[in-house]
């Protein structure tokens, strides 16, 4: 890869797979990734050869769990799956108990994703890149490779994350970006290549985060300022 270019040129954030605003008010709209209606699922244990499957997993038809190529390991999901149709899982994906996805996820290579974790409908995330217990990536969100999403996360419809500082103008290194236990991102906020959201912070709905967010904060504006969080976003994330 080689140098990045002179640091006066400012980052125009695009992501690869390999004035002040109110805070985010995301209603919790996943409902099209926590109803009840099994019709047209198949219960699926797995013979090893495609995917290692745990009990209990409820799989659509129209789901597509890619065969391992040389080199990658099968896929492995935990106990209690819940996986809607159109969605697509690579190979070397692992995840974990109690998954759940909207319609027409897709779970690049080597995905590693935790317990009790909800993806929303039409969320891409992309390979190498790792999701932790308990998180909630709400519909049209977009992970970019090598991304770090902590426990506890709270990620609203159509955020974006970026890895490449500046796409296709220049070759450099990629820069995944890092969301800390407990954060938020609201609906529509960018996230640009490299930055890290701090644990508990808040990223107000529609903000252009350009640089790291420290802890407890909220970040608001594009680009993003960050000032104390106002005492009703304060605490921590209680998701299902």
């Amino acid at each position: 890869m080689s140098e990045s270019p002179d640091s006066e040129t400012e980052p125009t954030a695009g992501g690869q797979a390999t004035s002040d605003e109110q805070p985010a008010t995301d209603e919790r709209s996943d409902s099209d990734a926590t109803d009840d209606d099994h019709s047209g699922t198949r219960s699926a244990t797995g013979d090893g050869s495609t995917a290692r499957l745990g009990e209990d997993c409820l799989i659509d038809d129209g789901v597509r769990l890619t065969p391992a190529e040389t080199g990658e390991k099968p896929i492995q999901i935990g106990d209690r799956a819940r996986i809607r149709s159109g969605s697509v899982v690579y190979a070397g994906v692992e995840i974990g108990d109690d998954f759940t996805t909207g319609h027409d996820a897709v779970l690049r290579e080597r995905t590693v994703i935790g317990d009790e974790v909800v993806i929303g409908t039409k969320t891409v995330i992309d390979g190498n890149t790792v999701v932790g217990d308990r998180t909630s990536l709400q519909t049209g969100v977009y992970v970019p490779t090598g991304t770090t999403i902590k426990s506890d996360v709270f990620v609203g419809p159509n955020a974006v994350m970026t890895n490449d500082p500046y796409p296709v103008r220049t070759e450099t290194a990629l820069l995944a970006p890092t969301l800390e236990k407990h954060a938020s991102i609201g609906a529509n906020a960018t996230i640009l290549p490299g930055v890290t959201v701090g644990e508990g912070a808040f990223v107000a709905a529609g903000a252009v985060v350009t640089d790291d967010v420290p802890p407890e904060t909220l970040a608001v504006g594009a680009p993003a300022t960050t000032r104390p969080l106002p005492e009703q976003l304060a605490g921590r994330n209680d998701l299902p």
